[in-house]
This record gives structure tokens, C-alpha cells and sequence, in this order.
């Protein structure tokens, strides 16, 4: 099979998780573009691809990286706004990443508090709580061990419930 069909098969396979898992790391309303951005890392990459992993795991790496990167452009770019002297200092749109994709109002909160945690914890309630990845699978992606996924991922739930619970004034429950 050529890399064009491999990376298309994987492509329809894995591109609805990977978006998902971008959304809520990322938070953007151009997920789709980093979602290609993926695509396309793992078409160069591929060869280096030694079946070590599962193709999940190993776009799900990319994944990550990607929205690092993606983060890290976001952070140098906001200067841009800053620092130009044009007339428009206003924000492009005042709507969030979560009216955007018209989540129903439990996930708003849900999607809400996630961006909230810190950077470990939210990755790991992402692949772990949401895309239900295995403890095995996730320790891949993140390149923990599987104890540390499992420590990571019970604190981040415990933090994720807090506030939850402290948002939602007491009346959240498990």
C-alpha cells in the first residue's frame, strides 16, 4: 500500500478522535486545520513509523505536538494585536470555542473546566475520560509511564470535580 493510501485509511479511521482531542487541547475554532497539519506530519513521518505503536497512538503523539505547537504560535502571534497601531483593537469575534461547536450546556461546563486544568491534566482527561483510551495507549501518546497515567489521571479528575462542583455551586454530582 502507498503512504497516500496508508495516511487516508488512518485518515477516515482516526480523524474524528484526532479532532476531538484537538478541540478540547487547543480550544480553536480552526481545529480542522490542525487536524490537517497531523495528516501531514504523519505523511512525512511515516517512514519513520516503525509499527512499534498502534497508528492511534502514534497520531495522537503527533497530535499533541501539534497543539503544542499550535499553542505556542497562538501565545507569539497575540503580541501581533498588541503592538499594531491600526484602528481595529477590538477582539475578530467575541464568541468562544465552546459556542462555536454549540455544545449543549453540561459540556459547556465540562468543556469549560478542562481548559482550565493545567497542560498534563488536561491532556490525560482528554485521551483517558473523553477519547477512552487505554492507561497502555495513553502512556504512548504521552510518553509516561502507565503508573503515571494512572496517578495523573485520578488527580485530574479529582481537580476536574472541585471545579465542577465549586461552578456549579454544590449542586454537581457525580
Amino acid at each position: 500500500m502507498s503512504k497516500e493510501q496508508i495516511i487516508s485509511d488512518w485518515f477516515y479511521q482516526y480523524s474524528d478522535d484526532i479532532y476531538h482531542f484537538l478541540l478540547y487541547r487547543i480550544g480553536s475554532p480552526d481545529v480542522e486545520d490542525v487536524v490537517q497539519e497531523v495528516f501531514i506530519r504523519a505523511m512525512k513521518g511515516l517512514d519513520s513509523f516503525e509499527g512499534n505503536a498502534q497508528p492511534k497512538t502514534w497520531l495522537f503523539t503527533i497530535a499533541r505536538n501539534t497543539a503544542i505547537d499550535e499553542i505556542r504560535k497562538k501565545s507569539r502571534n497575540k503580541w501581533k494585536d498588541y503592538l499594531t497601531f491600526e484602528s481595529k483593537h477590538e477582539p475578530a469575534d467575541n464568541e468562544t470555542p465552546a459556542d462555536l461547536i454549540q455544545l449543549n450546556e453540561d459540556n459547556q461546563e465540562l468543556y469549560r473546566a478542562i481548559q482550565t486544568l493545567k497542560s498534563n491534566y488536561r491532556d490525560v482527561v482528554i485521551l483517558r475520560g473523553i477519547k477512552d483510551l487505554s492507561v497502555k495507549e495513553t502512556s504512548e501518546v504521552l510518553n509516561w509511564s502507565e503508573s503515571k497515567v494512572r496517578s495523573t489521571y485520578h488527580r485530574a479528575k479529582n481537580m476536574l470535580h472541585k471545579k465542577l462542583k465549586d461552578e456549579l455551586g454544590g449542586v454537581y454530582s457525580d
